[in-house]
């Protein structure tokens, strides 16, 4: 009988551990990441890589505010793609790049990566990609939904991107 009440309390705990696992790969799914990519890992092309980010998360900031779920901001950028590639290929323009931009949505699967105190698990995520040029460089990532792009990025002139609906949800389950 004692040997059956162990069996019974590891069958149980695997089976709250699995349960437990699949909740996590579930949460994993509500994210949609962004990736901007460089078209090589030339300095230039990682500079500019960086102005791009900049401008694009500029022109997301308002778009993104009104996302209340992961469909709603997938729809959103799905509407958005061309005019992402514009201010993209305005910035590319601007610091006399030749070479143009790509934005899609699509699945990617993605390596391990924290951003402040979340931790992305590696897995297949949506994500809206740029890619300029070739995108053959460094990548710069966020997320979109939940809008972490906005929640203490700096650019480099000091100003500070939030997101309220972020704080709110960080301010919830910090108490």
């Amino acid at each position: 009988m004692k040997k059956y009440c162990i069996v019974f309390g590891l069958l149980f705990i695997i089976i709250l551990t699995a349960a437990f696992a699949a909740q996590e790969k579930t949460v994993q799914t509500e994210y949609l990441r962004m990736h901007v990519r460089a078209n090589s890992d030339a300095a230039t092309d990682q500079a500019v890589k960086y102005e791009v980010k900049d401008a694009i998360v500029e022109y997301l900031i308002p778009l993104a505010a009104d996302c209340t779920s992961k469909r709603a901001a997938m729809a959103m950028l799905e509407s958005e793609l061309d005019a992402i590639e514009g201010v993209a290929e305005g910035v590319l323009r601007e610091n006399g790049f030749a070479y143009g931009a790509h934005a899609s949505l699509r699945r990617e699967e993605f390596p391990t990566r924290v951003y402040e105190d979340v931790t992305l698990e590696a897995g297949i995520y949506d994500a809206l990609i740029v890619e300029l040029g070739e995108g053959t460089g460094a990548n710069w990532w966020c997320v979109v939904y939940p809008p972490l792009c906005f929640a203490g990025e700096a650019s480099g002139d000091g100003i500070v991107y939030r997101s309220r609906l972020w704080e709110i949800i960080r301010d919830f389950f910090a108490e």
